[in-house]
């Protein structure tokens, strides 16, 4: 039958309603073709006198088509989009991937070249998949204190990453503990909040202290965010919990070197209710789990 249809043929189906499913059953699904204008009298005739019904079995209930010719065509339907769950499933893979390529790097302290150009290719794959976020719809999202799991500054050996910052290792013994952001989108605070420890001389234990690092913060996008320095404040912990916090006096702007303005701007380039991922002004890629 199908060597009698013109190229230039459409059609639509145009099925019966389905009996109930028996051995016996059988439906029909009329095939409706819309014959051009400039089709030959002699092809016209040869599918009239052949349009009739037609049957086949395929292991399941018997179907029937009937061919009729008709000038009417067929509109065409866009595929229905993907289903909301393999999307999850997607984000949630290559989250996971993300973590994978960070997992083991100390925050990125232990990172090399070869680290940071997969963890940089995962971030970019959930990047992609996430879409463009936009903080003007889902600034409540940011709400919380996050944790830092990887910087890509850090593997420059300096807890200031790619901006000025005391060195880690043998030189000035000073360890890093965990790191927070804690964001408040009402007050507009923005501190990041970092765990340290302080070598001593023998016989004395380290010092551990936490040190906040107070911001507000402004949009300057959809997706941008300015942070601008407030000031620092250090509070002992463990064996000297005890003692008040210290603010830090700051450094006057006339003394500050030029590349410590007290601000910075960075993007938010994936974000849901528990992954986060920024890229600052410097290059930087950091990556935060809620805590």
């Amino acid at each position: 039958m199908a060597s009698l249809l013109h190229p230039l043929t459409s059609f639509s189906f145009s099925p019966s309603p389905p009996p109930p499913i028996s051995s016996s059953s059988s439906s029909t699904i009329t095939i409706t073709c819309a014959l051009p204008s400039n089709l030959r009298s002699s092809d016209r005739r040869r599918l009239r006198t052949t349009s009739k019904p037609c049957t086949w079995t395929s292991g399941l209930p018997k179907r029937s088509f009937v061919l009729r010719s008709t000038l009417d065509e067929v509109s065409v339907l866009d595929p229905p989009p993907p289903p909301e769950d393999s999307t999850a499933e997607l984000l949630s893979s290559l989250k996971l991937k993300l973590l994978s390529a960070v997992s083991g790097l100390n925050r990125g302290l232990a990172a090399i070249e070869d680290d940071l150009q997969k963890a940089d290719a995962a971030a970019k794959e959930l990047e992609a998949a996430g879409g463009t976020v936009d903080l003007s719809i889902d600034l409540d999202k940011l709400q919380g204190r996050w944790k830092l799991i990887y910087s890509s500054a850090f593997s420059s050996r300096t807890l200031g990453g790619s901006r000025p910052g005391p060195p880690t290792g043998r030189l000035l013994p000073i360890t890093l503990g965990q790191v927070f952001q804690r964001i408040d989108i009402v007050s507009k605070d923005f501190d990041n909040i970092v765990d340290l420890q302080l070598g001593a001389p023998w016989p004395l234990p380290p010092i551990e202290l936490t040190a906040t690092l107070a911001h507000k913060f402004e949009l300057i996008g959809t997706s941008s965010i300015k942070i601008t320095f407030d000031k620092t404040t250090v509070k002992t912990t463990g064996n000297l919990s005890q003692l008040p916090p210290l603010e830090v006096p700051r450094i006057p702007d006339a003394l500050r070197p030029p590349s410590n303005t007290g601000s910075g701007e960075f993007d938010v380039t994936y974000l849901d209710a528990d992954t986060r991922i920024t890229r600052g002004d410097r290059g930087e890629l950091r990556v935060f789990v809620i805590a």
